[in-house]
This record gives C-alpha cells, sequence and structure tokens, in this order.
C-alpha cells in the first residue's frame, strides 16, 4: 500500500521506491494541494488513493518541474477536478515528445507511458503566487534556473517547509541533463535566505533533508560552475575538468558540456 508520512503538521511525503521520487500533500481547511503526481497513471492512482485516505477536500495541483516522475500522473488529478499549477517554462515542456523521450530512456516504464496523455499546467507562474488552501496560504516560488528551465518551489511557511523538487537532490547526486549549471548555485543561494535553521526541505527524490544539507549541495553545485568557467577560460577538454568535478565524472560531463555552450552562445 502506497503511504504517506506526515512530516508537519497537515503536511504528508510519499517517497515512491521507483526512481525514488516524493509527492506532497499538503491539507488545509478548504482544499488539499499535491505537489507532483509521480510517474505514470498507476502510481498516480496509488497516490490519489493514499491521499485520500488522509483527505476529500477538493484538490490542487503544483509540478515542481517538467520532468515526467514529476508530471505524468497529471492526467489522473486533472480527472479528478484538480487545478495544476506550474511554471511557464515547465508547462511548455510538458507533451507528446517529452512522452515519446520517457519511453525511450525508461523501456521498465514503456508500457504504461506509451499510451498515456501528458496534462500541462494550465495556472501558469512566472515568478511568484501564492495558493489560499483555507487558513493556510501556500507559496510558489521561481527562484531562477537550476535544475530545469522552469523550477518551482513550494513554500508552506506555517509549517516551515520547503517543497524543492529537483533543485535538491538526497538520494543521488543532481541531475544536468537539463540543467543551467552555472545559474544553480544562485538560484540555490536565493532559496537558502527563505530557509531557517529548522525548516525541512522535501528534495525531488531521497529523504528529507535541512538547510546544512542543501548548503553543503550548494557549495558542490558553486565549485563545479568555477570549474566549467575556468575550464573554458584555459580551453580545458571536457573530460579533465569533469574529472575534477565533486559528483560522478559521467554526470559531471553533461554539466561540462551545458556550461560550456551557455558560455559560447553569440
Amino acid at each position: 500500500m502506497t503511504v504517506l508520512h506526515e512530516i508537519a503538521s497537515g503536511v504528508h511525503v510519499l517517497r515512491h521506491p521507483v526512481l525514488d521520487v516524493n509527492a506532497t500533500l499538503v491539507v488545509g481547511g478548504e482544499a488539499a494541494l499535491v505537489v507532483d503526481t509521480l510517474s505514470t497513471p498507476g502510481q498516480a492512482q496509488d497516490l490519489l488513493a493514499a491521499v485520500r485516505r488522509v483527505t476529500h477536500l477538493p484538490l490542487v495541483v503544483v509540478n515542481t518541474h517538467h520532468h515526467f516522475d514529476h508530471t505524468f500522473g497529471n492526467m489522473v488529478l486533472a480527472a479528478e477536478g484538480a487545478p495544476i499549477w506550474g511554471h511557464e517554462e515547465a508547462a511548455a515542456l510538458i507533451g507528446p515528445a517529452q512522452r515519446d523521450r520517457a519511453v525511450l530512456e525508461h523501456p521498465d516504464l514503456a508500457a504504461d507511458l506509451a499510451c498515456l496523455t501528458p496534462v500541462p499546467p494550465t495556472r501558469l507562474v512566472r515568478t511568484t503566487a501564492e495558493l489560499d488552501l483555507g487558513d493556510r496560504v501556500v507559496g510558489l516560488r521561481h527562484y531562477g534556473r537550476g535544475h530545469s528551465v522552469g523550477d518551482l518551489v513550494t513554500l508552506v511557511p506555517d509549517a516551515d517547509v520547503v517543497i524543492a523538487g529537483d533543485l535538491v537532490e538526497e538520494s543521488g547526486p543532481p541531475q544536468f541533463d537539463d540543467a543551467y549549471p552555472l545559474e544553480w548555485p544562485d538560484t540555490l543561494a536565493a532559496l537558502l535566505l527563505d530557509l531557517n535553521p529548522q525548516t525541512q526541505v522535501v528534495p525531488g527524490h531521497g529523504a528529507v533533508v535541512g538547510p546544512r544539507f542543501v548548503t553543503a549541495q550548494h557549495e558542490q553545485l558553486a565549485a563545479l560552475a568555477w570549474l566549467i568557467r575556468d575550464g573554458d577560460q584555459d580551453g580545458a577538454p571536457a573530460e579533465r575538468v569533469a574529472a575534477k568535478s565533486p559528483f560522478p565524472q559521467d554526470m559531471s560531463m553533461c554539466a561540462v558540456k551545458r556550461g560550456y555552450v551557455q558560455l559560447n552562445m553569440p
């Protein structure tokens, strides 16, 4: 049985075993917010059943970014009448092309992915928005580009919880396939300004963490960004720069190549 675990008053986290991805439920007085909807309709149905064991309030959805493992359950929650919020850049990237890429990259999920209809957010955020759940207001913030072009963070101030999506990764290193490695450190630095010493941070994947973990990941990302800048200035091959990275070399290679492209854009 898919189970939500309460980490603060009215804030529950589901850590799904497939890809170790998190979905979060925030319960208000008049509505409940679901942040991210997992990878497939079947996973989303299990998530919805877990949510309904906690609350029968009307639902609202937020997508932290466009990647399939956070958004491909949208169709299940949308069928419940839930409006879906997301960053405007993320919404533009959710569609059939993204589904076809996920089918190729995740053959173990291909049968469940191939026949689904991606549902993008229709309530769009550029920089900031507020959602009133009834006696509980949550904030949506785009601090900048990082893991993706449209990362959206959910703040639950009265519970001192921040839902960071893949801007923060706990169970594995940061992923750079669609990332902006030169901007990610500044985005995390801006997020850190809104954290208290006891803030609980829900990462996109893995266990709930605190500001010290986020600070350490920020320092690693900043170190990588400077390696990329120095490597570009010195004309160093990407392999040499990636070998010095605090992250695994194969992932760092992607970051270095993306950084080099960004530094040399006309």
